[in-house]
C-alpha cells in the first residue's frame, strides 16, 4: 500500500513517468477540452503519429456517445497494458512532483502532483469532508467515465486541487529550492500549450509540505479563517476535473463492495491530482454568463427585478461583487444583490424556477462581449455576472455547500492540465 493515508487527505504517491520517448508528443490536454473542435484531436493524432503518447490512454470526450466507443476503451486499456509489459514507465516511490507550467501569456503556475486518499472525499452537494467539489457533481456525467476507469491498469489525472494558502506557506517555498531537486523533465507542449518543467520531490523531502498542510486542516486555522467555527474544516476543493475525481470515487466504493475491507490497502482508494493553491497568481477566474432564449424577455426582466427586490436587491451603486446586469433587445437593469449568497446561485435558482413555468432555453457564455451581443437578439436575454474574488471561493463552499453548475472558468481550454504523470490503481503483477 502506498503510505499517502499517513499524510492524511492528501499526500505522496508511487508515480510513473515515462522515459525513452518524445515528451511533447506523450503529454496531450485534458480529455474533456475543446469538445466542440474535433479538429484539435485530429490535429493532435497527425502530429503524435505512432509514437508513445497519452493520447492512447485517454478517451477525448468529443467522442463520448459515438457508436464505436467500447471499442475506444477496449484500446485504450490494451495501450495502458502495453505500455506497462513493454517497460515504458520508470516509477517514483512514494514521491510528489513539483511542477512549472509557463501559460501562453508567460505566466507560470505552479502545481504539486501527488494522491489524495477517497476516503476523504465526498462529492454529494452537502458535503462535508475534507476535500470537496466547488460545483455541484452531475451523476449522470459518472458512469461513462467509470466504463474507461474499470479494466484500466493506470490513470492518468487532469484533476487540479485547490488549497485557500494566502500566505504561501505549502507550493511556494518549493519554488525557491527547486535549484536542489532533481529535474525530471523539461519541454514545450504541443498545440500552443505552452511549456512544463517538473522536479522530483521524495516525501522524506517534504516535511514542510506535511506541516504547512497540517496548518491548513486544523480546524482553529479554519474557525478564524472563515469565521465559521460550527462548519467542518474544508482544506481541499475540486477546480478542474471534480467529475474524473468523483468517478474514481464511485469505482473505489464500488470495490469496496466486491472485496470488503481489503480495498483500503488497495491502490484504487487513492486518486492523482496536481494541488494549486487558489491564490497562485497564474489563476485567473472568469464569471460564466448566463444567456436565455425563447422566451418574453420583458416579462422575465420584471419577474427578475421583483423577487432580486424581494431578496434586498437594491439599484443603487454598491458593492461590484455583488453586482448583476441583466439585458435584452429593448433595455436591461443594473441591480445590486443583497444577502451573502454568491450571486451566481441566486440567478441561477430563479432562471430554474421562473424557466421551469415559462419555458426558454439557457447557455452558459464565457466571455462579457458574447453574452451582450446574444443577449439583445430576439425573443433573448443575458445575465451578466460578477467575477468570484479567489478569497470568497472557499468561504462559500464552506458555507453553502457545493456551487451551482457553470460558477466559474479557471483558465482557457489551452492552459488546463496537460497528461503527463501516470499511477498504478491496479495490485502489480
Amino acid at each position: 500500500m502506498e503510505k499517502t493515508v499517513e499524510w492524511g487527505a492528501f499526500g505522496p504517491a508511487d508515480i510513473l513517468l515515462p522515459r525513452g520517448c518524445s515528451m511533447q508528443k506523450w503529454s496531450a490536454v485534458a480529455c474533456d477540452q475543446y469538445t466542440s473542435q474535433p479538429e484539435y484531436w485530429e490535429e493532435a493524432e497527425r502530429f503524435v503519429g505512432e509514437a508513445p503518447s497519452t493520447l492512447r490512454l485517454m478517451f477525448p470526450e468529443v467522442y463520448l456517445g459515438k457508436d464505436d466507443a467500447p471499442v475506444r476503451i477496449r484500446k485504450i486499456h490494451a495501450a495502458m497494458r502495453a505500455y506497462l509489459d513493454a517497460g515504458r514507465f520508470s516509477k517514483l516511490k512514494n514521491s510528489f512532483v513539483y511542477l512549472e507550467r509557463t501559460l501562453s501569456n508567460g505566466a507560470v503556475r505552479r502545481g504539486l502532483v501527488g494522491a489524495v486518499d477517497l476516503e476523504q472525499y465526498d462529492y454529494s452537494t452537502d458535503s462535508a469532508s475534507l476535500i470537496r467539489p466547488t460545483e455541484g457533481t452531475v451523476v449522470a456525467r459518472i458512469k461513462p467515465r467509470m466504463e474507461i476507469r474499470e479494466g484500466a491498469p493506470i490513470e492518468l489525472s487532469h484533476v487540479m486541487l485547490l488549497i485557500d494558502d494566502p500566505d504561501d506557506t505549502v507550493i511556494e517555498p518549493l519554488a525557491r529550492r527547486k535549484g536542489a531537486l532533481a529535474p525530471l523533465y523539461n519541454f514545450e507542449l504541443m498545440q500552443g500549450g505552452g511549456h512544463l518543467s517538473g522536479w522530483w520531490l521524495p516525501a522524506d523531502q517534504a516535511g514542510t509540505v506535511q506541516k504547512a498542510l497540517a496548518a491548513l486542516a486544523s480546524p482553529e486555522v479554519f474557525a478564524q479563517k472563515y469565521g465559521m467555527p460550527e462548519k467542518p474544516v474544508l482544506v481541499y476543493a475540486s477546480g478542474d476535473g471534480n467529475h474524473s475525481l468523483a468517478t474514481a470515487r464511485a469505482c473505489y466504493e464500488k470495490l469496496k463492495k466486491e472485496i470488503g475491507d481489503v480495498a483500503r490497502n488497495h491502490p484504487a482508494r487513492y486518486a492523482m491530482v496536481e494541488l494549486v493553491n487558489i491564490h497562485d497568481p497564474s489563476l485567473v477566474f472568469e464569471p460564466i454568463h448566463r444567456v436565455v432564449t425563447d422566451v418574453d424577455a420583458q416579462k422575465l426582466c420584471a419577474d427578475f427585478v421583483e423577487a432580486m427586490v424581494d431578496g434586498g436587491a437594491s439599484f443603487d451603486s454598491g458593492d461590484t461583487a455583488r453586482r448583476v446586469r441583466m439585458l435584452y433587445d429593448c433595455g436591461g437593469v443594473e441591480l445590486y444583490l443583497g444577502g451573502n449568497a454568491l450571486p451566481v446561485g441566486v440567478v441561477q435558482d430563479f432562471l430554474d424556477g421562473w424557466m421551469k413555468e415559462n419555458g426558454g432555453k439557457i447557455d452558459y457564455v464565457h466571455g462579457g462581449h458574447v453574452a451582450e451581443r446574444l443577449g439583445v437578439q430576439p425573443s433573448a436575454a443575458a445575465f451578466l455576472l460578477p467575477t468570484i474574488g479567489k478569497s470568497a471561493l472557499f468561504g462559500a463552499v464552506a458555507r453553502d455547500g457545493a456551487l451551482p453548475r457553470k460558477t466559474f472558468s479557471m483558465g482557457e481550454a489551452n492552459e488546463k492540465r496537460f497528461y503527463l504523470e501516470c499511477r498504478r490503481i491496479t495490485e502489480d503483477k
